[in-house]
């Protein structure tokens, strides 16, 4: 069953599409910063832009931080969304359930099918950067054992830049499964694909305001979207896991719950479409 989904993603057109529309704002992004060499100044706008007209290998890092609060979970919202409920609204969920298929196989091969869309993407997203990073902005750094510079202004080697990277990209699929986790929840319980992106992306919209109001401080630690971008602490010196190790037990929760909550309905949901 998750060969088959999988299958399905890869050769779906609608998923390269999506992928390559990602993509193309962090694109854009580097060719006007390689055209106008202008950055934002240090402080402002998305996490390490400001940075990459001197050091192209931090572009991965500024690109996710581009695309990770609003296109990514918009397009993991609308794929896990689809899950089930895509299956209703075609007709073809009670085929597959008629099939030797468990109900939790099933929703573990579509959580499968969803988190490799994010995994691939998030790839796509950092070669394409680090490539046009090099190409095209800062790379004086860039050598065999050449540093980078990190965010408090100390220089990484190499296995340094890679491995918190790694870091990084991989603390960005988690957030990721929180959300595709939310979206198939609501996928197992709406009754279109619409409602479950749009039920996921209104839990999202409302984090995000949250964090912003003075008043909702007593409830900011909880929120799914908190600590998103904590990945940049990564790359102070020394690192501050604080945010980090918070932010990774904050989405476990939020995963644990949302998928346990998803398998408890769609196991005992009854199935007529």
């Amino acid at each position: 069953m998750i060969r088959v989904e999988l299958s399905k993603l890869v050769r779906s057109r609608r998923t390269w599409v999506t992928i390559a529309l990602i993509d193309a704002l962090p694109t854009l992004v580097a060719l006007l910063l390689a055209w106008t060499d202008l950055g934002p100044r240090p402080g402002t706008g998305p996490a390490f832009l400001s940075a990459v007209l001197t050091d192209g290998t931090l572009f991965p890092l500024a690109a996710l931080a581009i695309v990770l609060p609003l296109f990514l979970p918009i397009a993991v919202a609308i794929t896990a969304g689809e899950a089930i409920a895509g299956e209703a609204q075609q007709g073809t969920l009670r085929y597959l359930l008629v099939r030797p298929v468990g109900r939790t196989r099933l929703l573990v091969a579509k959580l499968v099918a969803v988190m490799a869309f994010v995994v691939l993407t998030v790839l796509v997203v950092a070669v394409t950067a680090y490539v046009l990073g090099v190409l095209l902005l800062g790379n004086e750094t860039v050598t065999a054992t050449g540093p980078a510079t990190s965010v408090s202004g100390s220089s990484m080697s190499t296995a340094e830049l890679l491995g918190r990277t790694g870091l990084a990209l991989g603390y960005a699929m988690l957030c990721m499964l929180c959300v595709a986790a939310i979206a198939l929840f609501f996928s197992t319980v709406a009754d279109s694909p619409l409602g479950a992106a749009l039920g996921t992306l209104a839990i999202l919209v409302a984090s995000t305001l949250l964090i912003t109001l003075d008043a909702a401080n007593a409830v900011q630690p909880y929120l799914p979207t908190r600590y998103w971008l904590a990945f940049v602490d990564l790359f102070r010196d020394p690192i501050l896991w604080r945010d980090v190790v918070r932010g990774v037990v904050l989405q476990g929760v939020y995963v644990v719950v949302f998928l346990g909550a998803g398998w408890a309905n769609f196991t005992t949901k009854d199935v007529t479409d």
